[in-house]
């Protein structure tokens, strides 16, 4: 971080102040930002403080840094862009966040609230549209309580299920000095999450049920991949002696990262729903991929989750509790009070976990004719081994069919992916947010091709910041899932709007100043990563793969 001197000459007590002041309280090291007219007074206002501005090349990578900074956090990660074009360019990463359930706070000047609708510069109707994808979005309106604004914004994106809360911010706002009395600045505790507990009858009754059950599965939503959640599904395995599983993907059951597990979940006479909706990626909870006799529990922390579900699930006759609570706090619940695990579903477990660990045997050494482009699982094996090597390592998946296969066979430390919302294009900006929240790992994004275009340019910010992380870019020239759909469903010779050049993509990074290796034999792989590692910069390692479905586990 370069040191920067106060202005003898900085006014004091704007809206701006007030806001930067919070954000210290807050504890918020850094601003993932993009300048802009509206929020240079914010920008002013930093100086003289411990608030790194980690200047980005698009709004929306400042976003997808957010994003990544709260998954691997659990702090919320928080956003300044300025007004019009440069807030719209963060729907799309609001989006992605909010189905990533990520704690992010993204806060956009706008146009002045004196000239609300006289027609200013870029005025729109920001906190309304952001309302449609983030969890909450409001504007702010006085100077002397934007600190407020803030610590309800943070409080809001750490409490029940985690995402996105935008606060529009007026320049006026910003610029101004407050004209109403405010009740002193937030402290700390304001900006701590409000914690939804699991009733202890309602804890008592669940695991009853799960006493009863057959072939009973606990399964938890996106937020339980990271934090604790993984532990706290492991104890609570251990202690009830139930398959507890983590479901985080876009594609759901199909998530080929939990191999075989479709094929135990239609067997399964109880599914306990923590966090986890009942939705596409669950297949509706229908048949043939869920028995029309499996019961249900829902537990959420969005009461509008159980409104949306749990009439139909009731309708069914297949809800049997359904509450209100947190997802870590109700599993942390469910796993005190279990007296004793179930000895006889051990043989269930073991089905359940070998089926979730299950990688097809073609998948280690997959047919590749001599001299042609790598098979992806290739890529992914080379990558597994690096990481494997490493004391701590932070794998980002981002992508369509390259994607899925390196999500099935990589394992980390620290992992984030492209998420539920399906979306591509942030693997180099998480993986710029990880190197910062995570300085000691080794960090290695694995992306498509046509995914690294959407924020090439942030290799610039990896530059300028000097932050070293690796990018695998699965080069093989195409869309390659829209390509598959194509060839599946019109055939070969309907083919259109798929082809990509065959760009040397390690050439774009070195020529902004980072390191980059093509990569074209297998053999040369595992000595092209471990140098790009060892290189101490932003590293693009351009892969040649061949254009390879996606994977489909089966047994």
């Amino acid at each position: 971080m370069i040191a920067r001197t106060m202005s003898s000459s900085q006014p004091s007590q704007r809206g701006a102040d007030h806001l930067v002041r919070s954000l210290v309280t807050a504890g918020v090291s850094r601003l993932f930002t993009l300048s802009g007219n509206q929020v240079m007074s914010v920008f002013d206002a930093t100086i003289g403080t411990d608030i790194e501005l980690i200047h980005v090349r698009h709004e929306a990578a400042a976003v997808h840094m957010a994003d990544a900074w709260g998954r691997l956090t659990g702090e919320p990660g928080v956003a300044l862009v300025t007004a019009g074009p440069g807030f719209t360019n963060t729907l799309t990463p609001t989006y992605v966040a909010a189905m990533a359930e990520s704690p992010v706070v993204v806060l956009s000047g706008c146009s002045p609230l004196a000239r609300d609708g006289q027609g200013a510069f870029q005025e729109m109707p920001q906190a309304e549209m952001a309302g449609r994808v983030a969890k909450a979005s409001w504007k702010a309106t006085d100077p002397a309580a934007l600190g407020h604004d803030l610590s309800r914004a943070i409080r809001l994106a750490r409490s029940g299920r985690p995402g996105p809360v935008h606060v529009t911010l007026p320049g006026d706002v910003l610029s101004d000095s407050g004209r109403h009395q405010v009740a002193g600045p937030p402290v700390p505790d304001d900006f701590h999450p409000i914690v939804s507990l699991l009733d202890r009858d309602t804890a008592d009754r669940v695991l009853q049920l799960l006493g009863e059950a057959s072939c009973p599965l606990v399964l938890a939503g996106p937020a339980s991949v990271r934090g604790s959640g993984p532990m706290a599904l492991a104890q609570l395995e251990e202690a009830t002696g139930v398959p507890a599983v983590a479901m985080g993907s876009p594609r759901g059951i199909n998530d080929p990262g939990l191999g075989a597990f479709a094929e135990v979940l239609v067997e399964a006479d109880l599914l306990v729903l923590v966090g986890r909706k009942p939705d596409v990626g669950l297949k509706f909870l229908e048949s043939p991929f869920v028995d029309d006799g499996c019961r249900v529990v829902l537990i959420d922390p969005d009461a509008a989750v159980l409104e949306q579900y749990g009439p139909r699930l009731e309708g069914a006759g297949r809800l049997v509790v359904a509450d209100l609570a947190d997802s870590v706090p109700a599993i942390e619940r469910l796993q005190q009070l279990s007296v004793e695990p179930r000895s006889d579903l051990a043989t269930w477990r073991d089905r359940v976990r070998q089926s979730v660990a299950y990688r097809p045997p073609e998948w280690e050494r997959p047919e590749v004719d001599k001299g042609s482009a790598l098979h992806p699982v290739q890529v992914a094996r080379a990558v597994d081994d690096l990481l494997a090597e490493a004391k701590e390592s932070v794998f980002i998946s981002d992508g369509g069919e390259f994607g899925q296969w390196t999500q099935a066979v990589v394992g980390s430390t620290h992992r984030v992916i492209n998420g539920p919302s399906g979306s591509i294009g942030g693997g180099v900006p998480f993986a710029l947010a990880a190197r910062l929240a995570c300085p000691e790992a080794v960090v290695v994004a694995t992306v498509g091709d046509g995914t690294f275009g959407f924020h090439a340019m942030e290799l610039d910010t990896a530059v300028r910041y000097g932050l070293p992380l690796v990018i695998v870019v699965g080069n093989d020239a195409c869309w390659n899932a829209e390509y598959q759909i194509q060839l599946d469903e019109y055939g070969s010779d309907r083919l259109v709007g798929c082809e990509l050049a065959d760009t040397r993509y390690d050439e774009v990074c070195r020529s902004m100043g980072g390191w980059g290796e093509r990569v074209e034999r297998v053999e040369d792989l595992p000595e092209v990563l471990r140098r790009a590692v060892a290189s101490g910069q932003p590293a693009v390692v351009d892969v040649r793969i061949d254009r390879v479905r996606a994977p489909i586990v089966r047994r």
